[in-house]
This record gives C-alpha cells, structure tokens and sequence, in this order.
C-alpha cells in the first residue's frame, strides 16, 4: 500500500477514524461500540494506540482485535464496569439535541407516539455512570435536532439540573457523523463541531443541524488514517468492507 491509498480513503474509512479516536486515553476500559463502523473503530484502537483497551462478543466473553476469546465476563462483572465507570459506550441516536440529550425512545409525543422505537434501555445508566460518545451514520436535521422528543441518554443541561449525583461521573466524549465530529467544549456545554471529514463544509453540516451550532473560525479536518491503518481496516479488521453500508459515499 502506497501513499496514494490515503488519499483514496473513503468517508467511511475517516469515520472509523473518529470513532477509534473516542477510546485514546481510556486506558483499562471495557469499550462498548455500537454499529458496524464504531466496531471496526474501537478494534482499530486497540491494535495500535489503545492496547489496554478491553473488547466484548456483546455476551459474556472478552475478545481480542481478531475476534478470538480472551477472557470470561459475567454479567454481574458487566455491571460492575458500567456502575463504575470503567466502560466507555459508543450508542446510536435516533435523536440528539444541542446539549447532548439522546432519543432512542419514540418519536411525537411520549403518550401517543408518531413512531415508537427501541425504548430507552440502559441509556441514562450508561451516561450518568460512564462514558458515553454517539455514532450517528446519517446527519440530518431529523436527528440533530433543538429539542429531543423524550430523554434516554442524559445530557450536560439535564444532567447539570439533577444535580452533583448527575454529574459526578456524567462525560459525553465526542459524537461522530458522516459529517464530521462534534464534541461540547463550549462554556454552557452545548454542541461543537470539533472537525470536518474531508469533502464537508461547515455550511453543510449547519444545513444537516437543527439547532445553532458552534464553530471555530477555522475548523480542522478529522485527521488522516495512515497507511497502516488503511492496511489493518482493508484486509484485517473489515475486509467485508461492512463499514461502505453505514456510510454513504
């Protein structure tokens, strides 16, 4: 593989990109991705910066990059990680407002639904007691929108009126589009967009928001795989290619 593989990297590609970048730093954590290209991502971490990461078969079983078992995880052990804080979840998001509140629940109104949808599962244990990013393979104004229709996942405004329980261990890392990623380092912890994936313009990521949204003067693009990454993503990690189908070209 030559240089110019990187820059035949596709869309899909710099968002397996993103996702890996939501577990640097984390250390010994049981990493949770949710999604065929948030998968290749935290496998993607832990073959290069993140070795410490802990993977999971979703089941009862730690697997290593490969998919082999490493080791037994029992689900009193499971809980014991989320209610500790020692896992870092990448969920999806039917809905996802400006101050990171998440919908998987119903859309309209909660008594009489337009839709109904998964229901809220373990969203608001997840992010009141561990980290928690967000994988959103299609960015449009349906998902990011002003308002969510009913709060699973916690976010910064709600988690802030709760109160000290709330937010004691309440972090929301980043979230990552097919439109760039976005994280909340803004005084009232509200949205940012933190980069561009190459090929995006902040006007149409604003067009894609439907809330206000915050962003530098000079907004960076999501950072390049390298060669060897491109290699362990093409021929290692998913050479099904599973990523092309979350992700439009």
């Amino acid at each position: 593989m030559n240089a110019s593989a990187v820059e035949s990297a596709t869309r899909a590609e710099y968002c397996v990109i993103a996702c890996a970048e939501a577990w640097r730093g984390d250390g010994e954590i049981l990493a949770s991705p949710m999604g065929a290209v948030p998968s290749a991502g935290a496998r993607l971490a832990r073959l290069t910066f993140a070795p410490d990461l802990l993977l999971t078969d979703g089941e009862a079983t730690l697997v290593g990059p490969d998919g082999e078992p490493e080791g037994w995880l029992p689900y009193r052990r499971h809980l014991a990680l989320v209610t500790g804080g020692r896992r870092h979840v990448m969920m999806g998001a039917s809905q996802i407002d400006r101050f990171g509140n998440q919908n998987i629940s119903c859309i309209g109104d909660w008594e009489q639904p337009a839709r109904q949808l998964l229901g809220v599962r373990g969203a608001p244990v997840n992010t009141l007691n561990n980290p928690v990013s967000y994988w959103i393979p299609r960015h449009s104004p349906r998902v990011f929108v002003e308002r969510v229709d009913m709060i699973c996942g916690v976010g910064h405004d709600s988690a802030r009126a709760a109160g000290p329980s709330a937010t004691r261990f309440h972090r929301i890392p980043r979230v990552v589009s097919d439109l760039g990623v976005f994280d909340f380092a803004t005084p009232d912890r509200s949205m940012r967009l933190a980069s561009l994936h190459p090929g995006v313009t902040v006007d149409q990521v604003r067009e894609a928001t439907g809330f206000a949204l915050t962003a530098p003067a000079d907004v960076p693009y999501t950072r390049d795989p390298s060669l060897a990454e491109l290699a362990l993503i093409r021929e290692v990690i998913d050479p099904a290619s599973t990523r092309d189908r979350e992700v439009r070209a």
